[in-house]
């Protein structure tokens, strides 16, 4: 089986393309802004190297909502125009630790993280978006945004992932920063 692996819920906008398990095309841009612009050039190249694609998965977040939607209903749309399914995955899960209890962090802008627990490879509890200094306290050990350099999900994590969950609904985990003006207080 073929599958397209997408995520845009970190600064970093990936596009990867397996046949079972075996890459055949992995490529990143990096820009936190720029997940409308690089997504659909990525897919195009990994087109290039194989056009038959059988499931679409995409990370679902934790992440702020522009990125995304742009990751989710690309995801989306490109799986009804070919009639496959497609597959949601927290992309926090994605990011692999050699370590028996952690917790992995993102940025979620306004001087906050996303963040979870795991144990053993496996999601614990969460996710969670606050501040980094109430994670800080925590005694597990802790990498990502705010602790160690960023970590992004990877293709090959959130593949093997796909297999065991399939969330339909986004981790926005807050409300967007725009909000119809009826909304506004």
């Amino acid at each position: 089986m073929n599958s397209l692996v997408i995520d845009t819920s970190t600064t970093r906008t990936s596009a990867a393309v397996f046949a079972g398990s075996q890459l055949l095309f992995e490529g990143h841009h990096d820009g936190a802004t720029e997940h409308a612009e690089a997504l659909p050039k990525l897919v195009a190249q990994a087109l290039e190297v194989e056009r038959r694609i059988d499931q679409v998965i995409v990370g679902m977040g934790p992440g702020p909502f522009t990125g995304l939607r742009v990751g989710i209903v690309f995801a989306q749309t490109f799986a009804t125009a070919r009639n496959i399914p497609w597959v949601g995955v927290c992309s926090l899960d994605g990011i692999d630790i050699d370590s028996p209890s952690y917790i992995v962090a993102t940025d979620a802008r306004r001087k906050e993280i996303y963040w979870a627990h795991y144990l053993n490879g496996e999601r614990a509890n969460g996710p969670f978006v606050g501040k980094q200094e109430d994670v800080v306290t925590r005694p597990e050990k802790k990498f990502g945004f705010g602790f160690t350099e960023p970590l992004f999900p990877s293709p090959h994590l959130l593949l093997a992932k796909s297999l065991a969950m399939n969330i339909r609904e986004p981790f926005y985990l807050r409300r967007p920063d725009a909000v119809p003006t009826s909304e506004r207080q």
